[in-house]
């Protein structure tokens, strides 16, 4: 999957995080609700930041800083669904999106470092 389809993925990614802490009641957004959202929000941010960047190395350590979000993201994910504010199904399918991202961003990481190599 090329850098723009990734890209894409984690900004529908993040997206399906948002449509569903909008739903919630206020107590569970305006705590565990915020801290998804930025953290789903960061992984987009900085694969774009990271494109944006001259030298190899500096754009995979965005790519590093997205994969770290990704992880923090996923952190939240298991505390939601143990607090009950998303059901089972949908856990389900982020987690889907989130091991795709992960061997995604993984790749590009590993891409990225080949191209600085060489």
């Amino acid at each position: 999957m090329e850098a723009q389809n990734v890209y894409r993925l984690s900004m529908e990614f993040s997206q399906k995080i948002w449509d569903l802490v909008a739903t919630w009641p206020g107590f569970a957004r305006e705590t565990c609700g915020k801290q998804i959202v930025r953290s789903a929000d960061s992984i987009s941010a900085n694969l774009k930041e990271g494109a944006g960047r001259y030298f190899y190395k500096e754009r995979n350590q965005f790519n590093i800083y997205a994969r770290g979000s990704l992880f923090e993201t996923h952190c939240w994910l298991e505390k939601a669904i143990n607090r009950n504010l998303i059901p089972k199904q949908d856990f389900e399918d982020l987690r889907r999106d989130f091991d795709l991202l992960q061997i995604e961003i993984n790749r590009m990481i590993r891409n990225t470092r080949n191209q600085a190599l060489s």
